[in-house]
């Protein structure tokens, strides 16, 4: 190569620790990249049920109006 960085013997430690930290930086986005694909070739199912739902936002059926209530519903269990 015509021009590489040469490095004073000094700075050989901080030379290790950053060489490191790029190797760690380099595994955690293989990590990253085999989550996102085991993620989206597995086929397993949800742990929860969707109709959990336990706040006002949720039991609307389309968003309400603005100011729409006067007081605060209150809300019964139901499940």
């Amino acid at each position: 190569p015509r021009r590489y960085s040469d490095y004073p013997d000094a700075f050989m430690s901080w030379n290790i620790i950053s060489s490191i930290g790029s190797l760690i930086s380099l595994m955690s986005i293989m990590m990253f990249i085999f989550i996102l694909w085991e993620s989206l070739v597995s086929n397993r199912q949800i742990i929860f049920n969707e109709n959990m739902c336990s706040s006002i936002e949720w039991l609307q059926q389309f968003p309400p109006m603005e100011h729409s209530y006067s007081e605060l519903p209150v809300l019964i269990n139901k499940f």
